[in-house]
C-alpha cells in the first residue's frame, strides 16, 4: 500500500514494519522493555502519519482490550518519546511517530491544517551554536509549521 509520508509516496507496510523492528532492536540494545502495549501504541501512531492525542490512543487501546485508564496511554507515550520513537506535537497536544526512531535529532514538523497529516522534516538546529556561544544549553527544540500539504492544496485550488 502506498501512502504519503512527509508528503511523499512510500511503501507504508514496509514503513511500519521497519519502524517496529528498529524499535525492538533499540530497546533490546538499551535493555528497556518494549511491552505489548508500548508496541501497539507505536503501531497506532504509525498507522496514518497523523498526530493523535493521548485519549485517541487510549480509545483504541480500550477497544482492543489493552487498557482503559489514562495512565496506560500516557505511560506508553512517555516511553516512546523518551526512547526517541515518537514526538509530542505541542500545538496539537498530540503525538506522532518519529521518522528517525532512536536517533537524537531536532524536530521540525509540517502540519496540514486540512487533513491533519504531519510530516517530519530533517533539519539542523541553527539555534544550538548561537546558544552555546552565549553559554545557554539547549535541551530541546521543536519547530512546528502549519499549512496545506500538496494534496490539500490541489483540492483547494479552484478549477479555471
Amino acid at each position: 500500500m502506498t501512502e504519503a509520508v512527509g508528503f511523499q509516496s512510500h511503501d507504508h507496510d514496509n514503513c511500519v514494519s521497519t519502524a517496529l523492528a528498529s524499535a525492538e532492536e533499540i530497546c533490546a540494545a538499551r535493555k528497556v522493555q518494549f511491552t505489548p502495549v508500548r508496541r501497539r501504541v507505536l503501531e497506532i501512531l504509525l498507522e496514518d502519519h497523523e498526530a493523535l492525542g493521548a485519549y485517541d490512543v487510549l480509545a483504541r487501546l480500550e477497544a482492543e482490550g489493552l487498557g482503559s485508564k489514562p495512565p496506560v496511554a500516557y505511560r506508553a507515550l512517555s516511553f516512546l518519546v523518551e526512547q526517541g520513537f515518537a514526538h509530542r506535537i505541542e500545538r496539537l497536544n498530540a503525538f506522532v511517530a518519529c521518522s528517525e526512531p532512536g536517533r537524537r535529532h531536532e524536530a521540525a514538523f509540517m502540519i496540514c491544517r486540512a487533513c491533519g497529516t504531519v510530516a517530519e522534516a530533517k533539519m539542523s538546529a541553527p539555534l544550538v551554536p548561537a546558544a552555546r556561544a552565549s553559554g545557554f544549553a539547549v535541551e530541546r527544540t521543536v519547530i512546528e509549521a502549519e499549512g496545506l500539504c500538496p494534496a490539500c492544496q490541489t483540492e483547494a485550488t479552484p478549477a479555471c
